[in-house]
């Protein structure tokens, strides 16, 4: 008898955990997710124009260059060895000279005021991945007395977000 209940038990318990593997769905499951994340270079500024007039000297003197620090600049960069650099559309009158500065953001290094041509020139230099906005760019335009009298005209100035040579 004991033999039998043994046999009947094992073949119960069997029977039991047979059922449970075809019963029972798998609580668990797998799924397999591909992810990149692509460069990011983005740079803006906080108003599309910027007016400057040059129209006063001292007696003796060479005219007195005008300035505007109203604008900023926002950066977004992912990578490494970033630089900013400008460049105007074409060539200013002679004897006129439009400069731009603008203010470095974190661990990098201004160039300083910058006379802008038709070549990108290094503004600023020798960041990585960051995100900063409200840095400030400073313009100025001086005149020799020489330009002469130059009328109203508009220069697209152009800021690149680039690897750093």
């Amino acid at each position: 008898m004991i033999n039998r209940t043994k046999t009947l038990a094992a073949i119960l318990t069997a029977g039991i955990l047979s059922l449970n593997a075809f019963a029972v769905p798998d609580n668990t499951a797998t799924q397999t997710v591909t992810f990149e994340v692509s460069p990011i270079n983005q740079i803006s500024v906080s108003s599309p124009t910027v007016s400057l007039m040059v129209n006063a000297a001292a007696a003796g003197s060479a005219p007195t260059s005008a300035t505007d620090s109203s604008t900023t600049y926002a950066v977004t960069t992912n990578e490494s060895y970033r630089k900013i650099t400008g460049s105007i559309n074409t060539a200013m009158p002679t004897g006129v000279t439009l400069s731009v500065a603008l203010a470095a953001v974190t661990g990098a290094t201004s160039a300083g005021s910058v006379a802008l041509g038709t070549s990108a020139v290094d503004l600023v230099y020798g960041f990585d991945a960051l995100n900063e906005s409200g840095k400030t760019i400073s313009y100025t335009l001086a005149a020799t007395s020489a330009a002469g009298v130059v009328p109203s005209a508009s220069k697209t100035v152009t800021f690149t977000l680039t690897a750093q040579d």
